[in-house]
């Protein structure tokens, strides 16, 4: 059951992105083969320009195995892993850095210094993680939040979600987007709290008037599949054509992630938004492709 397709960039994302070009970016703890072949792609692709934190004799060595001349690049030496982010965050908040970069570092000690009011990194929305979905480099993404930050989100960190899915979905050429939001039915149930949660933002989402179609609740089925949809009675415009699924907790975005990935060789491009600098918190067990794919997320979402 378990997919062998090649993971592959989407075009759709390096498009977007190319219009942004040589994006000063921090590397945190740099030094270990992926993170350095991912930044190289980048580089190769004329998105960034890397500020390389960590070890600089791993980090040389590691760009010397490529076969990458990385002497014009700045490289900031701090053998110590937990160190490395709180360089990026200062970096990022005397505006050296556009966006910081995960590279071998545990996401929680990264998020930690990113959400310190020292930094002053935070935005006026709550910061929240987006995936963009492809299975083909040509593929119309299927976008899913949150599935990697907030845990278990109350309706009022919903609608910053919201937003903030919306926002990014503008930036890569979706002008009014469809999002399904999502529980275990489409009913609202007073024993399904999701089915409450979804229909509030939906209430909350047309009094506000934002610039998205927002329906919920809806089962996954009858987020993405017109038939089902059809089949259930289910008559509005998101039914069936959602671009984005917003999850109701974290388990359920990362499970869809996950099965979208590992059944079906999907790319997932992740980023964090709603704060100050975008932030790539890719998985350490992530392909190379996958991380370019995430760095050019993040350049997107840059304002």
């Amino acid at each position: 059951m378990l997919s062998n397709k090649e993971i592959i960039c989407p075009n759709n994302l390096l498009d977007v992105a190319h219009n942004k070009k040589g994006v000063k970016v921090a590397v945190v703890n740099a030094g270990k083969p992926l993170p350095m072949l991912s930044i190289q792609d980048a580089v190769y692709e004329n998105l960034i320009d890397p500020v390389f934190i960590g070890d600089k004799k791993e980090i040389l060595k590691c760009a010397e195995d490529l076969k990458w001349d990385i002497s014009k690049y700045e490289i900031i030496d701090e053998p110590v892993e937990n160190n490395t982010a709180k360089i990026a965050a200062k970096l990022a908040s005397k505006n050296k850095v556009k966006i910081i970069v995960k590279g071998h570092i545990h996401t929680d000690i990264l998020m930690k210094e990113v959400l310190k009011r020292e930094h002053n990194l935070l935005g006026k929305t709550r910061l929240s993680h987006i995936w963009h979905m492809t299975v083909n480099k040509d593929d119309k993404p299927l976008i899913i939040t949150d599935g990697a930050l907030n845990v278990l989100p109350n309706v009022k960190t919903k609608m910053h979600i919201l937003k903030n899915v919306i926002d990014f979905s503008n930036r890569i050429g979706i002008s009014r987007p469809k999002v399904a939001v999502l529980s275990a039915t489409e009913e609202v149930l007073e024993s399904v709290p999701s089915s409450l949660d979804a229909a509030e933002l939906t209430k909350l989402a047309k009094e506000e008037k934002l610039e998205a179609d927002v329906f919920g609740p809806l089962a996954f089925d009858n987020s993405i599949s017109k038939k089902s949809a059809a089949i259930k009675g289910i008559k509005n415009i998101v039914a069936g054509e959602a671009d984005v699924l917003l999850v109701p907790s974290v388990e359920t975005g990362n499970a869809l992630v996950k099965m979208m990935i590992y059944f079906m060789g999907a790319c997932a491009a992740g980023v964090v938004v709603g704060g100050k600098v975008p932030v790539v918190i890719t998985s350490r067990s992530d392909e190379a492709q996958a991380r370019l794919a995430s760095i050019a997320a993040a350049v997107v979402a840059l304002d």
